[in-house]
């Protein structure tokens, strides 16, 4: 059998939903201690992360992932159980195959084919992997670069195993992603019965407008490699379910994914701007005022990472074993990049197909796990061999 196929069979296999590691990184420390790594066990919390290096010279080339799945969700809608991989049709189904399992095999078994015709690299190597990344996010990798700031540890270049194409292995290379930004609207009206509207303020009304002003605003127009900055609400709740009583107030939770081209102030401030104007719409109109407040939290700000050595060994990597140009991308949602390009490295994200990633049924198909490896072997061979 395949050694990376082998390999993410028997991470597959353990259950490790967010925040449990369920003995994965155990495995993986030991096949990496094996060829020389000197692995550091760092558990925050309930959280188990390790990072692990080999040699102490600079530069320092960092492998990045989690153990960490999402829960599988109905599991008689699978068409085998999740923690049971299953071939079929020449895919490997099961929860994490593509997110991120799958990666994490490949890095592994990239490293010791690079360390066995390169014994003495030129620079270090390096793995940092959590088993909080589907989670709060609040003890994994953002931990662990704390740690290494504190003591001047550097990363120059650092691969994301993230699954990150579209339609073929190789043909998206994540440079970039997009900063997420949340909030969490409680507009106060008063409670009342129906039949008597005069004498209640309900906040479902008063928010209409404003609905359509939120969603209709544009933030900006992009900046370089960024698309244009997006608003979603992605839950609204009122009401106590009776039919008969009008709401006292009203909760909304949204989301920003925003370029470089605006800051998390700016988006804050005009957002205050457009719902001060509509509540101030609705006084004058029915001459009913509504209390508000928001919370904020920020998920991550943007990074971006230019084309430079890092992208282009990457590419050339790609180009060798699949004859693709892939395409340079910073699209989708957050992921633990955002923790470790603001320490000043280079960051990239590249893994398998992500068409299935938290769905049921997820997975990947077979050939592409050893072709993985043999990319990230190729761009260790570049950047260090």
């Amino acid at each position: 059998m395949d050694a990376t196929l082998e390999l993410a069979l028997d991470l597959l296999r353990r259950p490790s939903i967010t925040p449990e590691d369920a003995g994965c990184q155990a495995v993986m420390i030991a096949r990496l201690e094996a060829l020389g790594f000197q692995a550091e066990r760092l558990r925050f919390g309930v959280v188990d992360n390790f990072w692990a290096r080999f040699g102490d010279s600079d530069p320092l080339f960092t492998f990045a992932g989690h153990t960490d799945v999402v829960p599988p969700g109905p599991l008689e809608r699978w068409r085998s159980p999740p923690f049971e991989p299953t071939a079929h049709d020449g895919y490997l189904y099961g929860r994490g195959a593509a997110d991120m399992k799958g990666s994490l095999a490949a890095m592994v078994t990239a490293c010791e084919r690079f360390l066995t015709a390169c014994p003495q690299p030129r620079g270090s190597i390096a793995f940092l992997i959590t088993s909080d990344e589907e989670g709060a996010a609040v003890d994994g990798t953002v931990k662990v670069v704390e740690r290494l700031e504190q003591r001047g540890e550097k990363m120059r270049w650092c691969l994301v195993g993230e699954p990150s194409c579209a339609n073929q292995l190789g043909d998206t290379l994540k440079n970039g992603r997009r900063g997420s930004l949340n909030g969490r609207l409680l507009l106060r009206g008063e409670q009342g019965h129906v039949a008597y509207p005069h004498l209640a303020q309900n906040p479902i009304h008063a928010i209409g407008p404003l609905l359509t002003a939120l969603a209709d605003e544009v933030w900006d127009q992009g900046h370089d490699f960024f698309p244009p900055t997006s608003f979603q609400i992605s839950n609204l709740r009122a009401g106590s379910g009776a039919v008969n009583i009008v709401p006292g107030e009203l909760e909304m939770l949204f989301n920003f994914r925003f370029s470089p081209a605006v800051t998390v102030d700016q988006l804050r401030e005009r957002t205050r701007l457009l719902i001060d104007t509509g509540l101030l719409n609705e006084e004058i109109k029915t001459g009913q005022v509504f209390q508000y407040e928001v919370e904020w939290s920020l998920s991550g700000p943007p990074f971006f990472t230019p084309p430079a050595d890092l992208v282009a060994a990457a590419m050339a990597a790609i180009r060798a074993e699949t004859g693709l140009e892939a395409a340079l991308s910073t699209s989708g949602g957050t992921s633990d990049g955002r923790f470790i390009a603001p320490t000043g490295a280079q960051v990239i994200e590249l893994g398998p197909l992500n068409a299935t990633i938290h769905k049921i049924d997820e997975c990947v198909p077979i050939d592409d796990l050893a072709r993985l490896s043999r990319i990230y072997e190729g761009i260790l061979n570049r950047l260090l061999g």
